[in-house]
């Protein structure tokens, strides 16, 4: 009874609990951090000329019309895999620029739309936030020619025309509509829809199958507030696409679905399988890890015992201090005095006059030790000095044991 009350005091927790919880827990980061990387793609701007905006220079009510009219919302394309697919060129892509969009990416669209249907609306006014009412925009003006013509220029050798419009109605494809404030046109022999001799408000390109809105207040929510006008974008729209259902609308033109960070880089393929690699080496090292095979290692000294282990440390030592070249005259002294202690050299011979002794002793051969003294006391490199000391070695161990 105290043994199972000591047991489970000792773990709260049942290791299954711990491993659900540990499991929980994981998800809930991985799940955190596709989240807020992809989140800025989803997110809908409040204002502008966006397919999501609902200010008047807005395309929100557009896309809720044409979900009105074809039953389901067209499609939104949010990267170059989306206009590159097979799919895409089966659409009718609705442009729509803004004056803060990215020119890079309208040339980028239109390198990849080449051969396919494709209609770009000009921007017309300048805006300002509305901050009492989200989503809400105030116009500010007309934009001037130049920043229009800029765009414009991106997709057509054409310009704006200077003259301003002077009729009130517009026929588009057989009905009558009001015509906008400062109407937008450019010079076109053949228009699709025009505003008098000589003027479009919608054209197409000679050598592509790219159409041209210049005024967006035909199909933008500002337009879209009139009847005839609304029912009139459907009619420009079955102009272009007869298939009025085949239509997508761009976003990257406004930063939607662009953005690549780090984050991205991670869980997109090609790097997508690298991640899963090292997430499951990383999850094999935990499994590793929960188990022992075996007692712990214990710590070795950083110094051992014995002898051995004394001469290595010194060793060691001398050579990080970079000494060793300094030792084989000290080596030789050395063994000049342990050979005279050893083979019972008189009392108080030193230096030359030790070495004569000593080359006495040696029967064999003339200046035996004083020889091998000199070529380990000139030694300078470590190879010369160990061949030196060996000879030293040598010579007095068996000088010592002919004496004995």
């Amino acid at each position: 009874m105290t043994a199972q009350m000591t047991g489970a005091a000792q773990e709260p927790f049942s290791r299954r609990t711990l491993f659900w919880g540990i499991f929980a827990s994981l998800l809930a980061a991985a799940g955190f951090f596709l989240l807020s990387t992809y989140a800025p793609d989803f997110r809908q701007p409040e204002g502008g000329a966006t397919p999501f905006s609902k200010g008047g220079t807005g395309y929100a009510g557009l896309v809720e019309w044409l979900k009105l009219a074809n039953g389901q919302a067209p499609p939104m394309e949010r990267g170059e895999k989306d206009l590159g697919s097979p799919l895409a060129s089966t659409f009718l892509l609705i442009v729509t620029i803004a004056p803060g969009s990215d020119p890079a990416a309208l040339d980028r669209i239109i390198k990849l739309r080449s051969g396919k249907d494709t209609l770009f609306v000009l921007p017309k006014w300048q805006t300002f936030p509305l901050f009492s009412h989200d989503g809400w925009e105030t116009k500010v003006e007309r934009l001037p020619n130049t920043v229009v013509n800029d765009w414009l220029g991106r997709i057509a050798k054409a310009k704006l025309g200077e003259v301003k419009n002077t009729l009130s109605q517009i026929n588009i494809a057989g009905r009558t509509v009001p015509a906008p404030e400062e109407l937008q046109w450019v010079a076109d022999d053949h228009p699709l829809i025009a505003a008098g001799n000589g003027r479009a408000i919608l054209t197409e390109l000679d050598n592509e199958p790219f159409y041209i809105l210049t005024d967006p207040d035909f199909i933008n929510n500002a337009g879209l507030k009139d009847e005839r006008t609304a029912a009139a974008a459907l009619d420009m729209i079955a102009m272009i696409e007869p298939a009025k259902g085949a239509v997508m609308f761009d976003l990257t033109l406004h930063g939607i679905g662009q953005k690549y960070d780090l984050a991205k880089l991670l869980v997109e393929p090609p790097f997508l399988a690298l991640t899963l690699s090292v997430l499951v080496a990383a999850a094999l090292a935990f499994l590793h890890g929960l188990g022992r095979f075996g007692p712990p290692r214990a710590e070795g000294r950083a110094i051992a015992f014995g002898k051995q282990a004394l001469v290595d440390t010194t060793a060691m030592l001398l050579r990080r201090a970079g000494r060793l070249q300094e030792l084989g005259d000290r080596y030789a002294t050395l063994m000049r005095q342990r050979a005279g202690a050893l083979l019972g050299a008189p009392h108080g011979l030193q230096g030359e006059a030790l070495d004569h002794w000593l080359d006495s002793r040696d029967k064999g051969e003339t200046h035996g030790f004083s020889r091998r003294f000199k070529a380990a006391n000139e030694s300078n490199n470590l190879a010369a000095m160990h061949e030196a000391a060996e000879q030293l070695h040598d010579w007095t161990a068996r000088r010592l044991g002919e004496r004995r």
